[in-house]
């Protein structure tokens, strides 16, 4: 069964910043924007970790095996090197999405996002070190078929973003009302959903869900381990078998349930 260690990362009071004693360069905002997520991933991908731009004022970090004092030096880090300071809410669940509401919740709890009295909190408790096991973190990595030969050949650079936001966004939705999942875009045509454990059938669900309604055809590589790298670099691995065998739904090692056979 999954564990999954979500953190949500909020940057405090941005919405007014931005604005105060006047509107900001776009470029500028943009820039900072970049670079603090640049950071963050670096923090966080050193231990393990992943991290998720999501909206950008507002990130999704899956943290497990990072400890409460991770998370604080964290805090530190960005309150030094940036104008702004950051919230964080620590939450986790078998279920992910379930994980994020408890993250969520907790800084919430303590104030608006916008409440300029509301700095760097820290809110939630880490997975114990002893409830951990090495499939607590279970990673899907989808992949558009032939995507090159399909859009980015055929189409300009909008379309072709058109056609692949639009299976995105019908597979992120599906995945969290279905099964708890929550899935991000990562460029190029890859999407990393954070999963309970999920069957082949589930997976093919979603697959078949997203070709109907809006043409794109996936495939996808399953991963579980302790950390997110871990879990990751295990459906990296199982999404080559599918591009090599010409299947839809691979598993690694730790990752397939109870009947299903993985690599």
């Amino acid at each position: 069964m999954t564990n999954t260690q979500l953190t949500l990362v909020q940057i405090d009071n941005y919405g007014p910043w931005t604005v105060t004693p006047e509107p900001r360069r776009e470029m500028d905002l943009q820039t900072m924007q970049s670079r603090l997520f640049a950071d963050l991933a670096n923090f966080v991908g050193a231990r393990d970790g992943y991290v998720f731009f999501t909206r950008f004022d507002n990130m999704v970090a899956v943290t497990n095996g990072l400890s409460r004092e991770d998370h604080a030096l964290l805090q530190e880090s960005i309150g030094n090197r940036y104008p702004v300071t950051v919230s964080l809410g620590i939450g986790v669940d078998a279920v992910p999405a379930v994980a994020l509401e408890r993250a969520t919740e907790g800084l919430q709890r303590m104030g608006s996002a916008q409440d300029g009295d509301r700095r760097q909190v820290l809110e939630g408790a880490p997975l114990a070190l002893a409830d951990r096991t090495d499939d607590d973190v279970h990673i899907a990595h989808f992949d558009v078929n032939d995507a090159t030969g399909k859009y980015t050949d055929r189409l300009n650079e909008f379309d072709s973003f058109i056609e692949i936001e639009q299976g995105y966004a019908t597979l992120m939705r599906y995945m969290r009302e279905a099964h708890g999942a929550l899935s991000f875009f990562v460029g190029g045509d890859n999407i990393i959903a954070v999963c309970p454990t999920l069957s082949d059938a589930d997976y093919r669900g979603a697959i078949d869900h997203v070709e109907e309604q809006v043409g794109v055809e996936l495939k996808v590589g399953v991963g579980a381990g302790a950390t997110a790298h871990d879990a990751g670099m295990a459906a990296k691995h199982a999404l080559e078998t599918c591009r090599h065998d010409g299947t839809e739904v691979e598993f690694g090692p730790h990752a397939a349930p109870a009947g299903v056979e993985s690599d």
